[in-house]
């Protein structure tokens, strides 16, 4: 198994034109580079980045200025902290747009939420298309690896289908390099069941776990998968709204570390 990877998540804040109003790219930087520096503090290995704060998401392709914002503080958390690695997550599912963003940053990895098959979301239906995406890839010369999420949180598969039948198209058929098993939804905890589940379909593949994780189970889980990405848990007080807090990180850290 890889070598364990513990990822925070940098939930900014809503950037300019955001559907519910925004603090101004300002100040979205300002709590972008705290939370960095709270994640390198407290021994995270990773950050991955996500324009959380834009929520309703589109559907589609987000506007020009998504992309451009992100990569200019993706650009930033990379340059003030070299130690952790670095992920790119352009909701709802922008996948060209990420994969964009992380060749500009020089970042390791991008979350595709359906790389694969269709969903239906919040959003509406959201279909993958694995094949322009992998082709996007290596047309940029980008080197980050795809984080591909197995039955995405706030939505269900269009086709039905197991979650093993699921892990198995998206790791041999559709090009992921990391598959991601997430709860139902934003904190929610991963079902144990579902875990082993993708594990017996693709046992050579790498899994992590994307939602749920808190200080408590973390020790539970740490020999089951390669990696875990936490955002709730880590923020103050467990608010999602708050800024994040070096020492949960930490704590977290340790917890991981067993």
């Amino acid at each position: 198994m890889p070598p364990f990877q513990f990822v925070g998540v940098l939930h900014l804040l809503p950037l300019p034109a955001a559907p519910r109003g925004s603090p101004g790219f300002a100040a979205v930087r300002e709590r972008a580079l705290a939370d960095a520096a709270a994640l390198a503090e407290g021994g995270a290995h990773g950050a991955i980045i996500e324009n959380f704060g834009d929520a309703p998401f589109a559907a589609g392709a987000v506007d020009p200025h998504v992309v451009a914002a992100m990569a200019v503080l993706a650009a930033e958390v990379r340059s003030r902290h070299p130690s952790l690695r670095l992920g790119i997550n352009v909701l709802r599912n922008d996948a060209r747009s990420a994969l964009g963003v992380a060749v500009a940053a020089g970042a390791e990895w991008v979350r595709i939420n359906v790389l694969a098959g269709a969903a239906v979301t919040d959003q509406g239906l959201l279909q993958g298309d694995a094949h322009q995406w992998l082709r996007y890839r290596r047309e940029l010369g980008c080197t980050a690896r795809i984080l591909a999420d197995v039955h995405v949180k706030h939505a269900r598969p269009l086709a039905g289908g197991s979650i093993g039948e699921a892990a198995a198209d998206l790791w041999r058929r559709a090009g992921a390099d990391v598959l991601i098993v997430t709860g139902r939804a934003t904190g929610a905890e991963v079902d144990g069941a579902e875990l082993a589940a993708v594990r017996a379909a693709v046992p050579e593949a790498e899994v992590w776990l994307g939602s749920g994780v808190t200080q408590g189970s973390a020790r539970s889980w740490r020999d089951r998968v390669s990696g875990a990405i936490v955002g709730t848990a880590l923020h103050v007080d467990g608010d999602i709204r708050a800024p994040l807090d070096a020492t949960r990180v930490a704590k977290m850290a340790e917890a991981f570390r067993g």
